[in-house]
């Protein structure tokens, strides 16, 4: 899917525009692939590769996720399985195992064939290996304790970088940096930078992200988080991560389910905006580009669930409560009187209900309340979208400007949340998913206001995820946005528009859809070990990196 905003990415395509940005040195981004109902998910096989002592669990899980697995030999030396390149396994200091998971059709490309069917013989150690573009590459490094042990991630990944498909996808999985052990955090560690690092160099529309599993205290807690870690292996494995790289995501062993626990195996705010720009959640048009997800699933992963997006009638907002419709869920659409029309229409689109409400008015939370619990009892996921800008610099910033960006980007998430998980309208179990940007994270020039609010929103997250999770089985989430295609970016000055587009490792804006598969991956059920996170949909940006 190609923005249609995007007149630049589209030249690249043509003929002259490939001469000019080759002979110029120019950004060539590759259009990136998002779900659809006639692609759901990459193609081609997924090579998975293991540093070290490999992590229980962890193999079982990614074969769960629908993928077909084909094991090789495991042991150093000896000759890889069908597609792997010659001696990965030997190269990662007689530690390093390869096995090959087949997912869907082997990717085409030059020199691409298909892979043996599962079973099939491997070809004896002599034989040439096959060419093959692989759709994703799996790194298990959690058991690396030492830097020196580094090593293995390098020998296992320098063979096969250069054989993972266009749009393709990497993962690293580590553990979390123990604080008693100054080694083993290290180690780890330099697994955030290694990740980044490979991330801005891979191109071709591929992405990189670090998913690190955090045992917690209890004997095997490992394997367990492995196994939490599932709902996040497949969205980071799919199509719906295209706009998600360079990001690190821990997976604790809390409360989650598998995919046949919550339907189908196969289902599953606001940018940080340049300066002088206007982004509202309560009053954006349209995206400007966008992909069709109001197909309701009755058997979706979020069936059952009753969600409320506020700043839903759209934008970011609306591609958020599409998103959760397709995958099941019943979808309050909150937004401003103002609004009304527009909500209406995509709550009846999605066989949802509208609440018309100012979100910042006294009585909110009650209303609310009173709303969702009259149309279903209670809410299950909790998508806190609404926002503003107020853009001006601090010295020609009105205090009516500042408090008015405050009060809805941050205080009334704050009022009405706390509202819904004391009078227990937020049942245990539920999702709170707020949008944060990174313009909370790297600041922007005239815009102290929204920036301190976006700030703000992951203090929030930060602090409430623990307790909301012991006291009341909630995960609290937030996505940050970065460029994104609306019509509020339509309306920024072309260079700066440009140079938002550009700065990121995919050099290209994102879609709304991007931010919305993000925010329903988050609100899973199989998604309960993954709480106090922020997760940037930014393509990896430069800002704040």
């Amino acid at each position: 899917m190609v923005s249609t905003a995007d007149r630049y990415l589209r030249f690249t395509r043509t003929a002259p525009g490939r001469f000019l940005t080759r002979r110029l040195g120019l950004p060539r981004p590759e259009p990136l692939r998002r779900w659809s109902p006639v692609h759901p998910e990459l193609d081609g096989p997924l090579l998975r590769l293991t540093a070290a002592a490999p992590c229980p669990g962890l193999a079982a899980v990614l074969a769960r996720t629908g993928l077909e697995p084909r094991t090789g030999p495991g042991t150093a030396g000896a000759a890889p399985p069908p597609g792997a390149p010659a001696g990965a396994a030997a190269e990662a200091g007689g530690t390093a195992r390869v096995t090959a998971v087949s997912h869907g059709a082997p990717a085409s490309g030059t020199g691409a064939e298909a892979t043996p069917p599962p079973g099939s013989a491997a070809p004896a150690a002599t034989a040439p290996a096959v060419s093959v573009a692989y759709a994703a590459v799996v790194v298990d490094a959690t058991g690396i304790r030492e830097p020196e042990e580094l090593r293995a991630v390098h020998a296992a990944l320098h063979p096969v970088v250069r054989t993972v498909a266009t749009g393709g996808r990497v993962i690293v999985a580590g553990t979390v940096p123990d604080p008693d052990d100054h080694h083993q955090a290290a180690a780890q560690q330099a697994l955030d930078g290694f990740v980044r690092s490979l991330g801005k160099e891979i191109g071709g529309g591929r992405t990189v992200n670090l998913l690190r599993l955090d045992p917690g205290p209890a004997p095997g807690g490992l394997a367990e988080a492995a196994g939490a870690a599932e709902s996040t292996l497949r969205f980071l494995l799919s199509p719906k991560s295209a706009y998600v790289s360079g990001q690190t995501v821990t997976v604790g062993p809390g409360r989650h389910t598998t995919a046949t626990d919550s339907g189908s195996p196969t289902g599953t705010g606001n940018p940080g905006s340049p300066a002088g720009a206007r982004a509202t959640g309560d009053a954006d048009a349209a995206a400007t580009a966008t992909v069709s997800t109001a197909t309701v699933s009755p058997s979706g992963p979020l069936a059952g669930r009753t969600a409320l997006v506020t700043g839903a009638a759209g934008g970011i907002g609306a591609s958020v409560a599409e998103t959760l419709a397709r995958d099941g869920a019943h979808v309050i659409c909150l937004d401003v009187p103002a609004a009304e029309a527009q909500a209406s229409a995509l709550a009846g689109r999605l066989g949802g209900t509208a609440l018309p409400l100012d979100i910042t008015a006294p009585d909110a939370a009650e209303r609310i309340a009173a709303a969702v619990t009259a149309r279903s009892g209670g809410l299950d996921i909790l998508v806190h979208n609404a926002g503003i800008t107020r853009d001006r610099r601090l010295a020609n910033m009105s205090a009516g400007r500042w408090d008015q960006v405050l009060d809805i980007n941050l205080s009334s998430v704050l009022r009405v949340t706390d509202r819904l998980l004391e009078d227990g309208v937020l049942r245990r179990g539920g999702r709170i998913v707020a949008t944060a940007s990174i313009a909370g994270i790297a600041g922007n020039t005239g815009q102290t206001n929204y920036a301190a609010s976006k700030a703000g929103i992951i203090g929030f997250v930060r602090a409430l995820a623990p307790r909301a999770a012991a006291e009341y089985g909630v995960t609290v989430n937030a996505v940050a946005p970065g460029f994104i295609e609306t019509a509020m970016t339509a309306a920024v000055p072309f260079a700066i528009r440009e140079a938002g587009r550009r700065m990121n490792s995919l050099a290209q804006g994102g879609l709304p859809v991007d931010v919305a598969e993000t925010t329903a991956w988050l609100a899973q059920d199989g998604s309960g070990g993954v709480n106090g996170q922020i997760v940037r949909v930014c393509g990896q940006s430069l800002l704040g990196a």
